[in-house]
């Protein structure tokens, strides 16, 4: 069968090592599923696959073993699915269009977790939606509170949420059971002063263990949800390194912009002659420099008044071939 490999991929389709056989990959934005969903992930598997999925790491899945000439009735088993969870499409019944940026990964959120201060899923469907479909290669990753359990700093664009800890004086009676888990637990932001508390804002992350280890709602969360945008994390073979601060104390909306921005920069800047016609975002940051990508990724942006924006970035990470 005569089959064009790029358009296989773009359609979310992947080249497997069995010849004649594809897999199917299902995005799922924020990992957030229902059990009706799952049932039509399973029909396709045991209908047109080998009656399994795998689950990803971007909480996708694989439905492998199709054969090629299948794909046509993959996708119209996936339109419902596709439908349910909301994802932009360019013609109905052709399944998923472009496989470029990855799924949007999250954390359960606060829906679920008691350290999370957002959404999560809402937020990375709403990134979803901004950004799909499109063929660059972007990583986004939304976790709910510093603990960090999605491995928001791996990716491009890390979005850590959290919140601007409530000092009630009145309510708290002194027994230091935040300043304690601050101390263990945190950045010792908190102090004791005079038998009372104080928060040392520099050094507080908003991670919310002053609200959660509080016995008299001296401390509550803030109404408003704030984010830290670590960027340019990455993993693979020339230089894996953790993402760095880009923002701290930022707003959704803010954060969302700038991503929307970052897809102007690269589409400006990307070198196509790249392997495979791609260059992670990274790269090219490594390349153009840092202060030309913040021009590009601040234009338009309103940054609220607790925002704080880094003069410099610099990474660090893993270099292959150098010698110890």
């Amino acid at each position: 069968m005569d089959i064009n490999v790029k358009k296989v991929k773009k359609n979310a389709f992947r080249v497997t090592k069995h010849r004649g056989l594809t897999a199917s990959r299902v995005r799922v934005p924020g990992g957030d599923i229902t059990s009706e969903q799952l049932r039509i992930v399973a029909e396709i598997a045991d209908k047109y696959g080998n009656g399994k999925a795998h689950i990803t790491t971007r909480q996708g899945f694989e439905i492998p073993g199709i054969k090629y000439e299948d794909m046509p009735k993959v996708n119209e088993m996936l339109q419902p699915l596709i439908d349910q969870l909301g994802i932009n499409q360019d013609t109905p019944g052709t399944g998923y269009t472009s496989a470029g940026t990855r799924n949007i990964t999250a954390c359960i959120g606060n829906r679920v977790c008691p350290f999370a201060n957002v959404e999560t899923s809402r937020i990375a469907k709403r990134i979803d939606k901004a950004v799909f479909p499109h063929d660059l290669h972007f990583k986004i990753a939304i976790t709910g509170c510093p603990n960090d359990c999605v491995k928001a700093r791996m990716h491009d664009f890390g979005l850590i949420a959290a919140t601007m800890p409530q000092y009630e004086r009145d309510r708290c009676i002194s027994c230091y059971a935040c300043e304690k888990a601050c101390r263990l637990k945190a950045t010792q932001a908190l102090k004791i002063v005079n038998e009372r508390i104080e928060r040392e804002h520099t050094k507080c992350i908003g991670c919310g263990e002053c609200v959660l280890n509080c016995p008299t709602r001296a401390w509550t969360r803030s109404k408003q949800r704030y984010f830290r945008l670590a960027i340019m994390g990455r993993t693979g073979k020339k230089n894996p390194r953790l993402a760095e601060d880009f923002l701290l104390w930022a707003d959704e909306d803010s954060c969302v912009q700038i991503i929307k921005n970052t897809y102007k920069y690269v589409t400006n800047y990307i070198n196509l002659g790249a392997p495979g016609g791609k260059e992670h975002i990274g790269y090219i940051v490594d390349r153009t420099g840092f202060h030309e990508f913040k021009k590009w990724a601040l234009e338009d942006v309103k940054l609220g008044p607790d925002t704080i924006v880094k003069e410099h970035v610099n990474w660090g990470g893993i270099r292959y071939g150098l010698h110890y």
